[in-house]
């Protein structure tokens, strides 16, 4: 963790309670600014060694998505139907509105990455099911 640590400029953050619920292991959050005076949410998130997010949407009629930039460790990204892409420091994923997907840490290694939430019309995320174990541990 310590090597992490130096390795993880933006800094791990506090405990993500308020998307607890959505996250196989403890993944932790560090708002990089004020939410209320920008035009974009940019953080940088930090998950523990196994540790990944639902799958999930971000929904919108126009505009909307989200940006990955991966800054530290290393870790999965996957859209539903293809198969999952290993994510290392420097790598960007773009991942357009209305697209089912995951990401998170592998199983041996702590992963950050600074989440950009591309503003658009009628946004909404929809949390879906986990990510299988069996599934994740054969990555």
């Amino acid at each position: 963790m310590s090597g992490f640590d130096d390795e993880n400029i933006f800094g791990k953050g506090v405990f993500n309670e308020m998307f607890d619920e959505y996250f196989t292991g403890d993944s932790f959050l560090n708002p990089l600014v004020d939410v209320n005076d920008n035009l974009l949410f940019v953080a940088n998130v930090t998950f523990e060694p196994g540790c990944r997010n639902n799958w999930h949407i971000h929904h919108a009629s126009k505009g909307g998505g989200q940006v990955l930039i991966c800054v530290a460790g290393k870790g999965w990204y996957q859209e539903d139907g293809l198969d999952a892409v290993e994510l290392k420091p420097g790598m960007v994923v773009e991942i357009k509105p209305n697209v089912k997907h995951w990401h998170g840490a592998q199983r041996d290694s702590w992963f950050s990455h600074i989440s950009v939430e591309v503003p658009g019309e009628d946004t909404s995320n929809e949390w879906l099911e986990v990510v299988d174990d069996d599934y994740y541990d054969n990555l």
